[in-house]
């Protein structure tokens, strides 16, 4: 399926997912983890640590007193490590359907039924631009629009987050940007991230702010 010639309303789009979900990078059966330091900015402040993520894709920060730097490296090197986890297809979406919604510039919507009922993703070029899905009593909803091409599969590297209410759809927290920038380990190593910059709209009585990540002298384990 390619941009210029969307699915009719109504398709099943399994195997048009299937394929878009394939194509995502993930990191290959004996993956032995990696380390580094880690830096985190915001404004005038600046904190450093050491981290490692083990075999079993658990990550450990070291060096760091702040408690709530501390937590908000852990939480990115979690997501990091989650969305680099490899199921199959059969795994992850054996008990859903997919069918095809309307089209637009972000793709074509693929609406989910099944065991993942209420879901929504958009596919374009056999990349998943669009994610809608409830997770633990809210949703969050993510934008896809620049991807990295490792060769093994893609990373989305500049993207938009928003959680919301699941019955009334009210934004809950500002949108947050993403800009991620990912490298390969030394020799054909696996493709980590390097540095992730997070600019958050302001919500309520929460200003808007800005805090970036950086993962530096990298290392496999």
């Amino acid at each position: 399926m390619t941009a210029s010639a969307p699915a009719k309303p109504g398709t099943d789009l399994r195997d048009a997912f299937r394929r878009a979900y394939e194509n995502r990078y993930t990191w290959a059966p004996g993956f032995g983890g990696y380390r580094g330091r880690c830096i985190w900015q915001q404004g005038d402040q600046k904190v450093e640590g050491r981290f490692e993520i083990g075999a079993d894709l658990k990550a450990k920060v070291e060096g760091i007193e702040d408690e709530a730097v501390l937590k908000a490296i852990n939480s990115q090197l979690w997501e990091v490590a989650i969305h680099r986890v490899r199921r199959s297809f059969e795994q992850t979406h054996g008990e859903n359907t997919f069918t095809a919604g309307e089209s637009d510039d972000v793709g074509t919507e693929v609406i989910v039924g099944g065991k993942g009922q209420g879901d929504r993703y958009r596919i374009k070029n056999d990349v998943v631009t669009m994610v809608h899905r409830h997770i633990h009593g809210t949703v969050v909803t993510i934008f896809t629009t620049a991807v990295t091409e490792t060769g093994d599969g893609y990373l989305s590297h500049t993207y938009t987050s928003q959680y919301a209410d699941p019955s009334s759809g009210e934004p809950r927290g500002g949108r947050s940007s993403f800009k991620d920038t990912f490298i390969p380990l030394a020799g054909d190593q696996p493709w980590v991230l390097s540095e992730r910059v997070i600019d958050t709209d302001a919500h309520g009585d929460v200003p808007a702010g800005s805090q970036t990540f950086r993962f530096e002298d990298l290392e496999a384990l």
